[in-house]
């Protein structure tokens, strides 16, 4: 791949050390990033201030955090969607409860203020994910079967699109987005990241409606046009890069997940940054993210 003409490198803002680092959400109401550690089921809330980081557990696998708008988070857990609030996590909806050998995956809240995750098999076993809807009365709706690795999701500025990851097919789908509904339609391939490159993780989708992607074992996060041309990239010091989100009071901040699971002791020797929390400031303002109404 030849390098794009804008490429940056992010810095190193917090060394957390993450088996896999994911699901960075920045908080307006606290401003606060939140983001998770799946495998330790660790809820992190970054203070960007100070530097200083406070973590709560959720007593299982964690992969997704959302901001709800009548206070507390959503989260996406092993065994579904569930609530914490004042420190107390509670259950709203099971998801795939037969399938121990399931979890849930990446996520994201939607216009409309329903929150959205897919779910993935631990050993990463052909089509057994698939990506559900929460809704406000915490009614789930399967919206996509049939995936492996269910992971980044966002929708356009003008909310018509929506944008979704599933990292073993090596692209990034388009589909026409109802807000009213939610409902999804009319897939279109719009990129694809060769095998060789790594692999599409997380996402974020900027106010210019560009397309922030990590790319695991690619050790970079690639911005792409809404038509899905590669025009920037962001290079990091270690290879397991997995999610973006914009944040800061100006969201001019692009704060990137990493992971270390899964490296050999050479390769942690080489990557010794591998699961920290990044941060760079590319010249470009990121959107508001929006708030769950669950």
């Amino acid at each position: 791949m030849t390098r794009p003409p804008d490429t940056l490198v992010a810095d190193v803002v917090l060394d957390g050390h993450a088996e896999v680092g994911e699901g960075p959400t920045w908080d307006p109401l606290r401003q606060r990033l939140w983001w998770v550690d799946i495998p330790l089921g660790a809820i992190h809330r970054f203070d960007p201030t100070n530097g200083r980081d406070h973590v709560v557990y959720a007593g299982q696998p964690v992969s997704a955090v959302a901001i709800r708008q009548r206070g507390g988070l959503v989260l996406a857990v092993r065994d579904g969607f569930a609530v914490l609030d004042n420190g107390q996590l509670r259950m709203v909806a099971s998801v795939e409860a037969e399938r121990t050998e399931n979890r849930m995956n990446d996520g994201k809240v939607d216009p409309g203020g329903r929150f959205w995750a897919g779910t993935m098999a631990f050993d990463m076993t052909p089509g057994a994910g698939a990506l559900y809807r929460l809704h406000e009365d915490y009614r789930v709706a399967t919206v996509l079967s049939g995936l492996t690795i269910s992971n980044g999701i966002d929708w356009s500025p003008d909310g018509q699109t929506m944008y979704f990851i599933d990292s073993a097919r090596g692209s990034v789908t388009a589909f026409s987005y109802n807000g009213q509904t939610g409902a999804i339609k009319e897939p279109e391939t719009l990129i694809v990241i060769s095998p060789d490159e790594g692999m599409p993780d997380g996402m974020t989708v900027d106010s210019a409606g560009f397309l922030w992607v990590a790319v695991w074992a690619g050790a970079a996060v690639r911005r792409y046009s809404p038509d899905g041309a590669l025009v920037g990239e962001v290079r990091l010091p270690v290879s397991q890069v997995t999610s973006c989100a914009f944040g800061g009071p100006t969201l001019r901040d692009l704060y990137i997940t990493t992971a270390s699971t899964g490296l050999s002791p050479v390769q942690r020797a080489e990557q010794p940054h591998a699961g920290a929390l990044f941060r760079v400031r590319p010249g470009v303002v990121g959107r508001q993210p929006n708030l769950c109404q669950v």
